[in-house]
């Protein structure tokens, strides 16, 4: 009986790029799903944001899951890409960290805050320190958009180092450097440490950096695409985050909605 089901459904085989902690969870969550449905998920784990979406240009991969729009938009600038979006799936609270202090408002005059090298995070960490009241931005400044040369007012004078690769912040942080360090949900959740429990500032949910499923530009209505995504956004996938990681990664709502 399974074989004749086997010989009237082909089966497509698709590969997606993701990064292992979240990402590739939730995707082999979904596996058993698809595999009901006709597709063969294979998953590659990539330990860095640049080679997913070479590999996705490049036709290595069927689609990538491991960022969010601003950086995907980001990313084609620089490269003259033109990969796109398939769909929402979850939220990741970058948060910052911090073996000194236990509020970002105790954090003193003139001192260094870790930040990496990702630009695309940029206005994520921004909007956390403007709401803690340390910085004020420009007039305009569009926070999808944001750099540290977008800060009007920085009351305390703190000092920002940018050019840290996102993977090593949790060692930087466990090595006790700068008086606070941020760090995506991915990697913090993979150093051992929980979000909402050990930052001294998490991202709100209402963030618009939600974590994308991105594709090549026009693929986003090929079959194997569409049961990907609806495996993601279903019901029982969507609560499936919230429950396994415990608010350290939030589910998102199709489309933004």
């Amino acid at each position: 009986m399974a074989g004749c089901g086997k010989s009237s459904t082909k089966e497509t085989t698709i590969t997606v790029g993701a990064s292992n902690i979240p990402h590739g969870e939730i995707l082999k969550h979904v596996q058993p799903q698809l595999k009901k449905e006709g597709v063969n998920l294979k998953v590659k784990i990539f330990q860095d944001y640049v080679l997913p979406n070479k590999d996705l240009a490049n036709k290595g991969l069927d689609a990538n899951y491991f960022q969010h729009i601003p950086f995907l938009d980001n990313w084609n600038k620089e490269n003259d890409g033109s990969l796109v979006s398939a769909g929402n799936v979850h939220l990741e609270p970058i948060g910052a960290y911090s073996k000194k202090y236990k509020s970002l408002k105790d954090v003193p005059s003139g001192a260094t805050i870790l930040v990496s090298n990702n630009v695309a995070d940029y206005g994520r960490v921004l909007t956390i320190l403007r709401d803690a009241g340390l910085v004020t931005l420009k007039p305009g400044t569009k926070i999808t958009t944001a750099t540290f040369k977008d800060i009007k007012d920085n009351k305390k004078n703190l000092k920002f180092k940018t050019d840290l690769e996102p993977k090593l912040m949790p060692q930087f942080l466990k090595n006790n450097e700068g008086a606070a360090v941020f760090i995506n949900a991915n990697y913090a959740v993979q150093a051992g440490l929980d979000p909402r429990k050990d930052s001294i500032a998490l991202e709100k949910n209402s963030s618009p950096y939600v974590n994308i499923v991105a594709v090549r530009k026009g693929d986003t209505k090929k079959p194997a695409i569409k049961k990907l995504m609806k495996a993601l956004q279903s019901k029982s996938t969507q609560q499936w985050i919230a429950k396994h990681y415990k608010g350290a990664v939030v589910p998102a709502y199709p489309n933004g909605k």
